[in-house]
């Protein structure tokens, strides 16, 4: 096949290729605040319609509005959904960074944009769609408020139709987005087809990007992380929730407050069966869920790095007075402020030994939005069981990001509430110590407030104590308690999400990685096995680690470990973990605030180990 690609003005080159369906990573480059949310989604939804693996980032400014914003859509056939470095398909609408996307065009890249957009000469490798976004909304004559907005779906119509995305999804995906308000779904669907119109009177196709309809993603989802996270959580039974806006945590809280007044009503009252709060700041937020905690509600917050730096000295109190609460972080760029934005998994050690003293916490790492959902429910068995906090690190890249799941399984199990003693369980033993550790687990049992019984009263105390919650300054008191819950700590591991292992035939080598990383990882061992390096994978769920870490890093010669920060710090805590093993792991970091790439990754290892570029 031969196509042309023009600058508009005078310069021509010949690009001979076989089409290319379904696999394309699309950015669609706008202003902040023009109202293009509604556009992307209806290309990304249509795709996924279609039976087509995809997966939606937004990279957008901290700011509310006049800055860039770029929303990539990835299709792959295969269904790789990690970021990809180079893209090539631009939708360039923000005049101001025009000239900039282009370089991340790929060579025979198409490029669509409005018709006034002057061509850089030094694209002339670069296959031009120039649409006169400006005469095609003057004939529609949309609602003079609305005319930013609807400038966003010329360039929806067009691109369906050179692509070849269907229409009638572009309107189902509307439908949806709009829930079924038609009078919206019209408006918009007005210029789709004006602009449909338009391009198949005045555009001859010359790129080589076709979408064709599949069936790969049949019984599958579409979601945020953190819309996952709080339908798990939900389904976990919650009945406390207090939190203060930060992104990327606040989307979590906000799916909750939509949620729950329709999962969460009693039948028989009509009474909502929960209490959610915005605090006053995220002290605020900790205190609540840590009395809600103790007085035996499943209470929890979500947050972000900055948030999680202001509840230590709760997060310690939680874990010296032995109070299950879950906490969800949703990691993005510090230190400080940081970039608020931006993705990150720099909260790994903090978070590890958050609280002073030899105060050690439980994180679950959620590795996809199926695990989002069950970590939301899975995080309060295990805080009730363990009578802890529980902080679930997910990211911005996960959280706020759309991917694809297979429908989630609703919990067979009942609740675990963990040792939680009845008046009737009190009748039946001869005294009761809240800190006693009767089952030499480390796990004390616990009582709630309210429970008619003369034994079931005890002082909670973030200070001194013996095993019956009585002060106590005495070395052997305080001694005995620490060593209590070192211990209990080492019962931890038994119920932490176990390790997902993939293996390759005669691997020696080994990666470890987890989190939003994960895409990246499995599509760079695909890349690496092609180019002959065989490479065993094992991603960790759970700190403190499960059954199966140790004897993975044994076995390999060496193994990486990949990860989103600048300090390796996943590297560091199993440096930690595996001292005698030490030496046997390498740390490998990328931190600039995009999710990870798997040309990252597989450039990464073959520079260490002596093989050719990875593409």
């Amino acid at each position: 096949m031969t196509m042309r690609a023009a600058d508009n003005k005078a310069q021509e080159v010949e690009v001979t290729q076989e089409k290319i369906v379904n696999d394309f990573s699309m950015v669609i480059a706008t202003v902040n605040g023009s109202g293009s949310q509604t556009a992307n989604l209806a290309l990304i939804r249509a795709l996924f319609r279609m039976g087509i693996p995809v997966s939606g980032k937004n990279l957008f400014p901290s700011n509310i509005q006049g800055m860039p914003t770029h929303f990539t859509v990835r299709a792959n056939k295969d269904g790789f959904t990690a970021r990809r470095e180079k893209m090539e398909i631009l939708i360039g609408m923000n005049p101001e960074t025009f000239e900039e996307d282009l370089n991340d065009l790929v060579e025979g890249g198409v490029c669509f944009h409005p018709d006034q957009f002057k061509i850089p000469e030094t694209r002339g490798d670069v296959i031009f769609y120039p649409v006169p976004v400006r005469q095609i909304i003057k004939e529609q004559k949309p609602p003079r408020e609305l005319l930013n907005y609807m400038r966003n779906m010329v360039y929806v119509g067009v691109v369906s139709e050179i692509l070849g995305i269907e229409i009638g999804e572009i309107r189902d995906a509307l439908s949806s987005h709009f829930k079924g308000r038609e009078k919206s779904v019209e408006l918009n669907m007005q210029i789709v087809e004006a602009s449909t119109s338009w391009a198949r009177e005045n555009l001859d196709k010359e790129d080589k990007y076709v979408v064709e309809r599949d069936n790969k993603t049949e019984g599958m989802i579409l979601l945020e992380g953190n819309a996952a996270g709080a339908l798990g959580t939900i389904f976990g039974g919650v009945s406390f929730i207090a939190w203060y806006p930060i992104t990327p945590g606040s989307s979590l809280a906000e799916a909750l407050q939509s949620n729950l007044p329709r999962l969460r009503k009693d039948e028989e009252t009509g009474k909502q069966t929960y209490a959610i709060i915005q605090a006053e700041d995220e002290l605020a937020a900790v205190g609540m869920i840590v009395g809600a905690g103790w007085a035996g509600a499943r209470a929890m917050t979500s947050t972000s790095g900055p948030g999680v730096s202001l509840m230590a000295e709760f997060a310690g109190l939680a874990y010296y007075a032995e109070i299950p609460i879950v906490i969800w972080d949703v990691q993005r760029m510090g230190p400080s402020t940081g970039l608020p934005t931006r993705t990150s998994q720099g909260d790994i050690l903090f978070t590890r030994f958050l609280g002073h003293g030899d105060t050690q916490q439980i994180m679950l790492i959620p590795g996809n939005i199926e695990e989002c959902f069950e970590f939301g429910w899975k995080s309060f068995d295990i805080a009730e069981r363990l009578q802890a906090p529980v902080f679930v690190l997910s990211d911005l890249d996960l959280g706020m990001n759309l991917w694809m799941s297979k429908p989630f399984e609703y919990p067979e199990q009942p609740m675990d509430r963990g040792k939680v003693l009845t008046a009737e369980d009190l009748d039946k033993i001869e005294e009761f110590a809240r800190y006693r550790d009767v089952d030499g687990d480390g796990i004390p049992y616990r009582t709630l407030p309210g429970t008619d019984h003369p034994q079931a009263a005890y002082f909670l105390r973030g200070s001194g104590r013996d095993e019956h919650a009585l002060y106590s300054e005495r070395p052997e008191d305080y001694e005995a308690n620490i060593e209590r819950l070192t211990r209990k700590h080492e019962t931890a591991r038994e119920y932490m999400p176990a390790p997902v292992i993939i293996e390759a035939e005669g691997a020696d080598i080994g990666l470890i990685a987890y989190g939003s990383t994960d895409p990246a990882v499995v599509e760079a061992l695909s890349r690496l096995a092609a180019l002959g390096t065989n490479i065993d994978y094992l991603r960790i769920r759970a700190v403190p680690f499960a059954e199966g870490v140790h004897e993975f890093i044994r076995k390999h010669e060496r193994t990486y470990v990949v990860e989103m920060n600048s300090n390796g710090q996943m590297h560091m805590l199993l440096r930690l973990e595996v001292p005698e093993l030490a030496t046997k792991l390498i740390s490998l970091t990328h931190n600039n605030g995009l999710p990870m790439s798997a040309r990252w990754v597989t450039e990464a290892v073959l520079e260490l180990e002596g093989g050719k570029n990875g593409q």
